[in-house]
Parts: C-alpha cells; sequence; structure tokens
C-alpha cells in the first residue's frame, strides 16, 4: 500500500525502552501529526507470547507505526497480522539495529548483507496486510558500506514493493562498538542517503541520523520525502511543539502549553499506573518537558527524587510542577535572584 507524503515528513524514530505507549501518549500531546513508531518488537516475541503485552497502547497514539524484528517468513507474517489487527497505521521491519542481542538472532543490520532475504520478508508482509511496509537501515555494515551495496539492496526491498525506506546515515559496526558508540562514531553520510534519492526518485525516502532541530528538518523536505529524528526528541520533547505549523504546514494547530501537556499527562498516568509498577516508568519520559527553560533542573530533581521515595505515585508530577510553578513566581517578583536560585 503506497504511503502518503504527509505521513513522511516528520517521525520520532523507534527507541529501544524509550518509545513505549507512555512515551508516545506524552509525545502525541505535544504533536498531532508527527509519525511516532514503536519500540523494536521481535516477531518471535508476538509468536510466542500474549501480543497484548507488546501492542498494547491508547487509541490516541495515531498516526503510529509498529516495528518488527526478526528473520523468520512466517514469525514476521504472523506480526504483521497482529500489527493490522491492532490498528497500527504502518509495519516497519528493523533492518538497522546493531546489538549483539539482536544480531544473535539474525536480524537487524546483519541482515543488509541478505538483501534477498530482506525482499522475500517485505514480500510476506505485504501480503498479510493493507498498511503499508516500510523498512529502516543503516547505510552500509561493518567493511560493507559500499554506495552500490547500499543501491543493490535499495532494489531488493524496492523490487518486493516497500512503501518507504528509512535511511540511518551512518553504517554500523557489528563488533567491536557498543549500540550507543553505533549511533554515535560511525560518521554520518548524508550525501549517501541524497544520492540514493537522486539514484531511486520514485522511492519514498526518509532521513534518520543526528537532526536536532525542526530548521534541518525543513532544509532536507526540499530534498528527500521525510525525516525521523530520534533522541533529540525524546530528550527535548519540545522539539515537536511547532512540527503541527512548520512542517505539516497545519495553520490552525494550536501552540500547546508544557503545564497543560504535564496536566493531561498525569491524567494518562493516573489512569494506566497500578500498584507495584514504579512511578519512574512514566515519570521518565516527563525528564525534558521543560529543557532549555528556568527551573528546567528543579523540575527534574523533583521528578528524579519524588519517584524514588517509596509507595510513589502520579502525584510526584504534581508536586514537580508545583516546585516548577515557585521558580518562576520567584523570578516575576525578583528576577536577579530567581536567576542564581535555578542555576543551582
Amino acid at each position: 500500500m503506497p504511503i502518503s507524503p504527509m505521513d513522511l515528513r516528520l517521525s520520532v524514530a523507534p527507541m529501544m525502552d524509550w518509545t513505549d505507549p507512555a512515551c508516545r501518549y506524552l509525545l502525541r500531546l505535544i504533536s498531532r501529526h508527527t509519525r511516532l513508531y514503536t519500540e523494536m518488537v521481535p516477531a518471535q516475541a508476538l509468536w510466542h507470547n500474549d501480543p497484548a503485552r507488546f501492542l498494547s497502547g491508547d487509541p490516541s497514539e495515531r498516526p503510529v507505526a509498529l516495528q518488527l524484528g526478526g528473520a523468520d517468513v512466517e514469525q514476521l507474517a504472523y506480526g504483521t497480522r497482529l500489527g493490522t489487527r491492532w490498528g497500527y497505521d504502518e509495519i516497519n521491519l528493523n533492518v538497522g539495529c546493531p546489538s549483539e542481542r539482536v544480531r544473535s538472532g539474525r536480524f537487524g543490520a546483519c541482515l543488509m548483507r541478505e538483501p534477498a532475504l530482506v525482499g522475500d520478508l517485505v514480500r510476506a508482509m505485504r501480503e498479510e496486510t493493507d498498511r503499508p511496509v516500510t523498512v529502516k537501515c543503516r547505510i552500509g555494515v561493518d567493511h560493507d558500506d559500499d554506495y552500490s551495496q547500499l543501491c543493490h539492496f535499495t532494489e531488493s526491498v524496492l523490487a518486493a514493493g516497500v512503501s518507504a525506506l528509512i535511511v540511518h546515515a551512518r553504517k554500523a559496526w557489528l563488533n567491536g562498538l557498543s549500540p550507543k558508540q553505533n549511533r554515535e562514531i560511525p560518521p554520518l553520510r548524508y550525501d549517501r542517503v541524497a544520492a540514493l534519492k537522486a539514484d531511486f526518485p520514485e522511492l519514498p525516502l526518509v532521513l534518520n541520523g543526528g537532526i536536532r532541530d525542526l530548521e534541518t528538518c525543513g532544509e532536507w523536505l526540499q530534498t528527500l520525502d521525510g525525516v525521523m529524528v530520534g533522541r533529540e526528541a525524546y530528550h527535548n520533547p519540545w522539539l515537536l511543539a511547532f512540527a503541527d505549523r512548520r512542517i505539516f504546514a497545519d495553520t490552525k494547530a494550536a501552540i500547546p502549553d508544557r503545564v497543560e501537556v504535564a496536566r493531561h499527562y498525569r491524567d494518562y498516568v493516573v489512569r494506566q499506573h497500578r500498584p507495584g509498577v514504579p512511578i519512574s516508568r512514566f515519570t521518565r519520559h516527563l525528564s525534558g518537558l521543560f529543557q532549555g527553560l528556568p527551573g528546567a533542573r528543579v523540575w527534574r530533581r523533583a521528578l528524579s527524587e519524588g519517584a524514588a521515595r517509596p509507595g510513589a505515585g502520579p502525584g510526584v508530577i504534581d508536586d514537580a510542577l508545583a516546585q516548577w510553578r515557585a521558580v518562576m513566581a520567584r523570578r516575576a517578583e525578583a528576577p536577579e535572584a530567581a536567576a542564581a536560585t535555578a542555576a543551582r
């Protein structure tokens, strides 16, 4: 199924241990149009376990894509059927994760060495859904990083009917670098992604890697079909606050208010939190909400210390808001003294 050009313009990358349902709910409070992705869900896990454990979320998260990992045709077909049944707007195949755990299961970035297999996987997934099937990959793996190899890989997924290709503009080192180092050490090669678009103009292409602001997103949208932002959107979620207007040209979109976002998220936490579940599973996503504003450090500390207290619940968010408001009130009364307090 083709994917709408508007759906591709801006998205938040799938990030293990980060883009869980609570994170996606928070980000959706900030931007209505930015496409969100789940954490990578191993197709094998869906095959052997209750799918609700991996696929549950809030309907308000949409548009949201399910990212699957695997190399088994039958398991990925099954995962695609489940993802469709659970209402996901896109099914994405992970061909970019370099972690050892993923590699041992013969999926992730190591699959870039098997373009024919990836093509078979995409075909099997397409047969099970009426939703777009996309692939997220790197520009290469280890020393297999010639541009010709990337083109061969692209030809394989294009022939299989992939709806879009999301390219992290770094190659992956499968030996010698940790997943964190793989996000930082291999140099970004944006030129490779731009060249790929020039050589495959019919293929919707999304750039991932190192993008930190909407201005840069807008510049790349003059050449490519979309931009995917990763950790910057997590650490500084307010990056998305103006995306609906600037990136999606929704001139009627309201600019959100941070305090109201925190309050709405608090209401969500009240509904979702269960006894015995650490409240930090929810509050950790809020840490960057006031990034760049006075009192941001007070906010982060209040969340961290409050969540660490035995029996802490959603009230931690109320307490953090009260402490942040106190900083702002002091600044209004005595700007110089308040600035010194906020800096401590």
